[in-house]
C-alpha cells in the first residue's frame, strides 16, 4: 500500500468516525426517552446507560473494524451511566458551563478507562485514551453550551455541537491508539516470495 492511499485510508476512516457523531443525538433522545431529565442519580444512571450504549453501537460501527463491538458497547453503556452518576451528583445537576465542564470531565473520567480496557489487543497507547476522554467529553459540553442549546433541560449527552466536536478530536486519537486491523494484518503476512523460501 502507497503511502498516499495509506493517507487516503486514514483519512476516510476519521471522516466516517466524524460523520458517527449523529449517534450522540439519537442517543441523547434515547436515553432522556427512557429516564427524562438528569435530575436523580437513577436518571443519570440509566439515561448515561442508554445513552453510552446507542454512543456504543454507533462508534463501533463508525470505526471501520477497530472496535469489537462486544466489548466496546458495554464499557460505553457502563462507563458512561456510572460516570454521568458521578457527574451530576458532584454539580448538583446543574447546568452553567462551568458545572457542565465539570460534569463532562468526570464522566468521561469513568467513561475513558472503561472504553481503554475494550480497546483492542493491538491497540498502543492505550492510556492515552483514558487520559483524552475526560478532556473532550468536557469539550463537547463546552460546544453545547456555547453553540446556544437549552442545556437547562438537563440531557444525558450533549447536543450536535459538542458530538461533532468530540468526534472529530477523538477521531484523530483513535488513528493513533488503534491500527488498521487490514494494514496490520498486511504486514504480518509474507510475501510470496517468503511464502516459498
Amino acid at each position: 500500500m502507497t503511502p498516499r492511499s495509506t493517507g487516503g485510508s486514514r483519512f476516510r476512516t476519521w471522516l466516517i468516525w466524524t460523520a458517527g457523531f449523529l449517534a450522540f443525538p439519537i442517543a441523547g433522545l434515547a436515553g432522556t426517552g427512557v429516564a427524562g431529565r438528569v435530575d436523580s442519580p437513577v436518571a443519570a444512571l440509566v439515561g448515561g446507560t442508554v445513552a453510552g450504549l446507542v454512543i456504543g453501537v454507533g462508534q463501533t460501527l463508525a470505526s471501520r473494524g477497530r472496535l469489537d463491538i462486544r466489548k466496546w458497547v458495554p464499557a460505553t453503556g457502563i462507563g458512561m451511566g456510572l460516570g454521568l452518576v458521578l457527574g451530576a451528583v458532584v454539580v448538583d445537576y446543574r447546568t452553567s458551563l462551568g458545572d457542565l465542564v465539570l460534569m463532562g470531565a468526570l464522566t468521561g473520567l469513568v467513561l475513558g478507562p472503561a472504553q481503554a480496557l475494550a480497546l483492542p489487543r493491538s491497540a498502543r497507547l492505550r492510556w492515552a485514551w483514558a487520559v483524552a476522554v475526560p478532556v473532550l467529553w468536557a469539550l463537547g459540553w463546552t460546544a453545547t453550551t456555547l453553540g446556544g442549546i437549552d442545556v437547562d433541560k438537563q440531557f444525558t449527552v450533549y447536543g450536535a455541537y459538542g458530538a461533532i466536536t468530540f468526534s472529530a478530536l477523538s477521531g484523530v486519537l483513535l488513528l493513533l491508539v488503534v491500527p488498521d486491523r487490514s494494514a496490520a494484518g498486511a504486514r504480518a503476512a509474507p510475501s510470496p516470495s517468503e511464502a516459498r523460501a
